[in-house]
């Protein structure tokens, strides 16, 4: 915490700004706020840390000179996503091209299944107990497309617990695709009365994450998404006619 600050003068010592930004790097840098996320107002930042609301302002334009904040319009401040005309890019090529979404699916298998596997490892108890109860709304959920969101809410939850920024940016870069493939994999013909299936899917993520089985967490997301590519290619061969065949949701002993 900083010795002084000069808010009585309403002008804000450097050393104090640069310290206010700091903090809200470290804060970033922690995976506590994550990309798109908003922050704090000012003055509920300035009484977190014990500055003046003068100091606050300084230190987020700072950052937002810097790129790590962006102004909202109609007013206050959120971290930066890496999305926009990448993210714009990917949906198009993902829309143009089957291929290019089965590529993204095996993506996801590598970043999604190492990701489980940091989250049995470093998920604290709080954020074990949060991906159970995304689960337990995805089981409770009806056909009001509620659950492509509480799908979506249970990936970012578990890549939340793996305690990896770097991986939250990552993330942030196809938000918006993934969003979109999740809602894919929600609708008919996509699903045939196979929701329960993929509740069986997510139980197996979050079975290993919570017994802290590291290989088992990796090897249920590596199932579900080679599951999810299955009925991509299916369904491309067969445009109009998803298959009826199911495969077997992975083994909540596997390891």
């Amino acid at each position: 915490m900083p010795a002084t600050d000069d808010s009585a003068h309403g002008s804000s010592s450097p050393r104090i700004s640069e310290w206010v930004a700091q903090q809200l790097l470290d804060r970033i840098s922690r995976g506590e706020l994550v990309p798109g996320q908003r922050l704090p107002g000012e003055r509920q930042l300035a009484e977190q840390l014990h500055v003046s609301r003068v100091s606050v302002r300084a230190a987020l334009q700072k950052l937002k000179t810097q790129g790590f904040l962006t102004a909202v319009q109609g007013g206050g401040t959120r971290v930066v996503s890496s999305t926009g005309m990448m993210d714009g890019a990917l949906t198009a090529m993902v829309r143009g091209k089957h291929d290019n979404l089965c590529d993204l699916v095996e993506i996801r298998m590598a970043l999604e299944g190492w990701a489980a596997r940091r989250a049995a490892e470093h998920a604290t108890p709080e954020q074990i107990a949060n991906i159970g109860r995304i689960l337990a709304a995805m089981s409770q959920t009806g056909g009001d497309g509620n659950r492509a969101a509480d799908d979506m809410d249970f990936h970012l939850s578990v890549a939340q617990a793996s305690g990896s920024p770097v991986y939250l940016h990552l993330l942030s870069t196809i938000r918006d695709i993934l969003g979109n493939m999740v809602e894919l994999n929600h609708t008919e013909p996509y699903m045939e009365n196979h929701e329960a299936l993929m509740i069986d899917h997510h139980r197996a993520i979050y079975d290993a994450i919570a017994r802290r089985d590291a290989d088992a967490a990796a090897n249920a997301v590596t199932a579900h998404l080679g599951w999810v590519l299955a009925r991509y290619h299916a369904m491309n061969a067969t445009p109009g006619n998803a298959p009826t065949e199911t495969a077997p949701p992975p083994s909540p002993t596997a390891d």
